[in-house]
């Protein structure tokens, strides 16, 4: 049984999308070979790996390294705008992300976006969704420094704040999928899940390890919170120790 709603701990759960909500990694991949090899350049399955998770402009930086001969802002426009269409073909799901979307919208539990893409791509993405489950959209373009600094969840908070002047650090928890992005929701002094997926994660008492979003409920995530009472495992959950 789920808490009551006047008793979770639960108010708030800060999204990653790529990787967590939608599986782009793929196509951020596939963009970023093209334009390498668009300038004359070679581009690795380890050099793609460097950016996953990672701020755009950072990402850019490393294209012009491997010999894109664009300013970062056409980099940026150039990899954002390959991604958005092959996202209007096909977005490609990740396992348990809607489904978990619509338990939280049906318990009353406001969702934000934090996310180092861009406006266009996440816009895309949300209007994919049957229902307008996020309240608030924290992208890339919004924020000064990218994850795995944690302005952007700080960001999330404090906008979800207005609404709700007694929202803290402790009523969240975020979902991601990478390093910089897991970094970022730790030092933010959310409770954090990671659920890797193209980069492994090592075991981190700083943060949960699910293997999926598939078959997680709202309790899980309220099991995760300070004073949430001790329930049975309820699943995969991996249970952590000493990490890196």
């Amino acid at each position: 049984m789920r808490l009551p709603a006047d008793s979770s701990p639960l108010k708030a759960v800060l999204w990653d999308m790529d990787g967590t909500i939608v599986d782009t990694e793929p196509y951020w991949i596939a963009a970023e070979h093209a334009l390498v090899e668009a300038h004359g350049g070679t581009w690795s399955h380890e050099q793609a790996m460097q950016l996953v998770g990672q701020s755009l402009t950072f990402s850019a930086g490393l294209l012009k390294d491997a010999g894109v001969e664009l300013e970062i802002r056409d980099i940026i426009d150039t990899l954002t705008g390959a991604v958005v269409s092959s996202v209007r073909r096909q977005v490609p799901w990740r396992p348990g992300a809607r489904e978990l979307l619509e338990e939280l919208h049906l318990a009353g539990v406001r969702c934000a976006l934090v996310t180092m893409s861009e406006g266009p791509l996440a816009r895309e993405v949300v209007a994919s969704l049957p229902r307008q489950y996020f309240e608030v959209l924290v992208t890339g373009d919004t924020v000064t420094q990218g994850k795995p600094h944690p302005e952007a969840y700080l960001t999330a908070v404090e906008w979800l704040q207005d609404a709700d002047p007694d929202l803290g650090l402790h009523h969240c928890v975020a979902l991601e999928d990478s390093v910089p992005g897991v970094s970022a929701a730790v030092a933010s002094g959310v409770a954090t899940v990671a659920i890797p997926h193209i980069v492994p994660l090592p075991e981190d008492e700083r943060y949960t390890l699910w293997d999926s979003l598939a078959g997680r409920t709202v309790t899980d995530l309220e099991s995760l919170l300070p004073g949430a009472p001790v329930r049975g495992s309820g699943g995969p959950a991996t249970p952590l120790g000493d990490g890196r």
